[in-house]
């Protein structure tokens, strides 16, 4: 058998037989679960939030414990009882979320737990530079071992925790989500390192909600529901289609064109002008103008860390500026508190769910209407109205199609699909002028982000605004009317006519690469 390249593929380097994984709580993560990992592939595992890839891949890196079945790495049964037992094995995972330090140095982060020494207290730190310097020239990885997390970029941060793993000794990589903050071209690079470590033999698990990736990468694709595989497949032998057909059940929407109603006569309803934020000295947000209309969806593309999450919690009130105003529907709100922000018709859907848009240890109910609690039908004189706080939440979770037991529940226990649900819905329940929609997608699987998109789209034909910031291209430029994209804390283009940009030319003003003149990204505020 040979891979996507035509490379012969050896037997299988990591077997698992009939993993079933189930919780204290009774809850099944993995059923009865049979798949073979080959030496010198890429092996995607795919399926909707809920479905049981991340517990499958804790089980391979020893963070979880399986409940039954067996686990084989080289022909050898074994069991992982913590991730020092997996990484001693071979097994490295980079996850979603970067696990660096940003004070340290690239040679300090890479040989973290496993440092060269002078002596026990003293870390040897010519020999770790020389260490890290020749596994990154190994694998032609262009990174000075030399400089600080913090001067680095998002793609080049990735390098570093795939250096990570390459130090130890990896042979089986797990990457979760790779690609969800890089550029196309970013992705480019990652996938030529990637083709590259699967000709020096390693194997690589590949998970996405990206299928496109999926296909363009994969020699072969395992699809995951319910906690159950639905089978491993040759990538060559099974079309997109079927691919999401048997990950969600039916078929995507391909196009949101025909979803969008036509708003001829669109007015401002939030505009943003002259906006400058400056911390300790440092010029975080530079001269940031725009205008979002009524019923349209006005996009921010940007590589993440290039301030557009200081932009959106300037807005939302969450931090303050240095200059500028910021006028909702006729009113200056760049000085008001929150809560005035939102009587005036401003709604915010955060990127982090967990931290700032809900409140874990809180029931779905209470979450799903706590940033309007104080409305009079759910609000008395003395106490909440509890039997109307748990009518309005069961008739929003069956809007939003959320999955979950009763409005009792503890919001973290959820998937994250069904959490961001539940953010969407309590601030489209609120009816406001103008939503800020920060990454309303991350993270969570194909058929809850589509079924997000539709709502974001009902509120732009209703009449309201919506602000949409996404590292995803494909999700702004398929939702947005218009967009900007800001690079290092400015605006770098701006686009009135979205049908004939293509991923790569956002690319490239996303790098920096690209800029163009003040008049034309003067558009996005008079246009």
């Amino acid at each position: 058998m040979v891979n996507k390249g035509g490379i012969p593929l050896e037997e299988s380097i990591l077997r698992l037989e009939n993993i079933t994984k189930v919780y204290s709580n009774g809850i099944v993560a993995n059923k009865d679960i049979s798949v073979d990992f080959r030496k010198g592939e890429i092996h995607s595992i795919v399926g909707e939030n809920g479905a049981g890839k991340s517990t499958l891949m804790k089980i391979l890196f020893g963070i979880e414990q399986p409940s039954a079945g067996k686990l084989f790495l080289r022909g050898e049964e074994r069991q992982f009882h913590n991730s020092l037992e997996a990484i001693d094995a071979g097994i490295g995972m980079v996850h979603q979320h970067f696990m660096l330090i940003p004070t340290f140095s690239v040679a300090e982060s890479i040989v973290l737990g496993m440092e060269p020494r002078k002596s026990k207290l003293f870390l040897n730190k010519k020999a770790a530079i020389a260490k890290t310097r020749k596994i990154a020239e190994q694998y032609n990885f262009d990174v000075d071992v030399t400089k600080k997390i913090s001067e680095l970029s998002v793609g080049a941060k990735q390098k570093v925790e795939i250096l990570k793993t390459l130090y130890r000794n990896a042979e089986i990589i797990i990457l979760d989500e790779p690609t969800s903050v890089l550029t196309p071209q970013e992705t480019e690079i990652l996938f030529d390192e990637l083709e590259k470590f699967k000709k020096l033999g390693h194997t690589i698990l590949f998970i996405s909600h990206k299928l496109g990736e999926v296909k363009q990468i994969s020699d072969r694709i395992t699809i995951m529901r319910n906690g159950e595989s639905r089978g491993t497949f040759n990538n060559a032998e099974i079309s997109m289609e079927e691919l999401t057909a048997r990950i969600i059940g039916r078929e995507l929407i391909s196009s949101y064109d025909e979803k969008k109603r036509d708003w001829s006569d669109k007015k401002p309803v939030l505009t943003v002008e002259g906006l400058c934020l400056s911390h300790k000295g440092q010029t975080r947000l530079e001269n940031v103008s725009f205008a979002v209309k009524q019923g349209e969806i006005f996009g921010i593309a940007g590589v993440q860390g290039n301030r557009q999450d200081e932009l959106i919690r300037a807005i939302a009130g969450l931090s303050g500026h240095t200059n500028g105003t910021i006028t909702l529907d006729g009113i200056d709100i760049s000085r008001l508190p929150i809560k005035k922000r939102r009587e005036a018709g401003l709604a915010y859907v955060p990127e982090d769910r967990m931290i700032d848009g809900t409140a874990g240890e809180a029931s779905l109910g209470d979450n799903i209407i706590s940033t309007y609690f104080d409305r009079a039908s759910l609000n008395g004189p003395l106490f909440m109205r509890g039997k109307r706080i748990q009518t309005e939440a069961r008739r929003l979770i069956k809007e939003y199609s959320i999955k979950a037991e009763s409005p009792m529940q503890k919001i973290q226990s959820l998937s994250g699909g069904n959490i961001q649900k539940v953010v969407v819905a309590r601030e489209h329940n609120t009816n406001p002028k103008c939503m800020l929609a920060e990454q309303p997608t991350h993270g969570i699987d194909i058929g809850s982000a589509e079924f997000i998109h539709l709502r974001l789209i009902e509120m732009r034909n209703e009449g309201a605004g919506l602000l949409l910031v996404s590292a995803d291209l494909d999700e702004v430029i398929s939702l947005s009317d218009r967009l900007i994209v800001m690079y290092d804390g400015k605006i770098a283009a701006y686009f009135s006519e979205l049908k004939q940009i293509t991923r790569s030319e956002l690319g490239y003003y996303m790098l920096g690469v690209k800029q163009q003149t003040p008049d034309e990204i003067g558009g996005a505020l008079h246009d």
